[in-house]
């Protein structure tokens, strides 16, 4: 007994499109111009300062202003100072930021944190030259006589070493000045990234008998780890490009110099670019504009570090 087959035509389901609207196109092309055009302003930007760059790497001693035999000897000292200053200024900002923006998330009453978040806010609109008064008229001289009590105590440990600065104008106050500069930008991020923990992760830490620091440290810091991470990048990219500040309150020495309260300081290669260039002619703006290459390529080596850390931990950050 044979079973007869239908061997007709199948109909075959064909998903429908939707109909693209005229806006839906518009805005997607004007994000892919948005976007293609952030990469060409930074290529444009990578092009022209390499090709003004490349008389610098070829200068001769007498075209630096010091004792500099060539380009490299003369950009050291500045690329140590720029990333010595941003260093010792996110070591002081990480930490009372974080403190800051769990105090506000997790800590105070509603209406103060509220005020507390505006306050902060507005803190990152503070421009650097008043930052930079700030510095000299008031910080430099408020800490003098501490820096004198740590060279007296501590001057055995060669980052306190003297003798010390008359004046207080030192790489620590530069330090603690871009430390208040890049202070608002990571709490602001950190309180927002906070705010994001998953409630029911800190309710079954708080359920389990966990006090509100232990549910901070297992539910709350875990998740906001990569979020820690890129505000401290961002603040790490101010406290690297800033300028008036640090020109400010600096009394700059070409040296690589650990000692954090010595008059003789490393100065930062936006510094030197800003008190420089309104003199410099010929070759000398080649020079300073091959130093904005180099931290140009600084900064983007921190970035695309920050990311790789933030992609490596992604994983046990505690958001999936």
């Amino acid at each position: 007994m044979t079973s007869a087959v239908d061997t007709g035509p199948r109909k075959t389901r064909v998903a429908a499109k939707a109909k693209q609207r005229p806006g839906d196109q518009v805005f997607s092309t004007l994000t892919v111009v948005a976007g293609g055009l952030i990469l060409a302003v930074l290529a444009a930007v990578a092009v022209f300062l390499f090709v003004q760059s490349l008389p610098a790497f070829t200068a001769q001693a007498t075209d630096f202003k010091g004792d500099f035999s060539n380009f490299w000897s003369y950009v050291l000292p500045l690329a140590f100072g720029t990333l010595w200053s941003a260093f010792l200024a996110l070591l002081i900002a990480v930490p009372i930021a974080i403190g800051i923006a769990l105090f506000i998330s997790h800590y105070a009453p509603r209406k103060l944190a509220q005020g507390l978040g505006y306050l902060i806010d507005l803190l990152a609109a503070v421009p650097s030259v008043v930052f930079g008064l700030w510095g000299i008229g008031v910080l430099a001289p408020m800490l003098q006589p501490f820096y004198t009590s740590l060279v007296e105590w501590f001057g055995w440990i060669p980052l306190f070493a003297g003798p010390v600065s008359g004046t207080g104008r030192t790489i620590l106050t530069v330090a603690i000045v871009l430390a208040v500069m890049v202070l608002p930008i990571i709490t602001a991020i950190c309180r927002e990234v906070f705010l994001q923990t998953p409630v029911l992760h800190e309710e079954a830490a708080l359920a389990l008998g966990a006090t509100r620091w232990e549910m901070i440290r297992m539910a709350v810091l875990p998740f906001g780890r990569p979020g820690i991470i890129s505000a401290s990048m961002l603040g790490l990219g101010r406290a690297l490009g800033e300028t008036m500040a640090v020109a400010m309150v600096l009394s700059p020495s070409p040296q690589i110099i650990f000692q954090l309260l010595t008059s003789q300081n490393p100065t930062t290669i936006a510094a030197n670019i800003a008190l420089n260039f309104p003199e410099a002619h010929g070759v000398g703006i080649n020079i300073l504009l091959a130093t904005g290459l180099i931290l140009f390529i600084i900064t983007l080596a921190v970035n695309m570090l920050a990311r790789y850390i933030i992609n490596r931990r992604k994983a046990f950050s505690g958001a999936n």
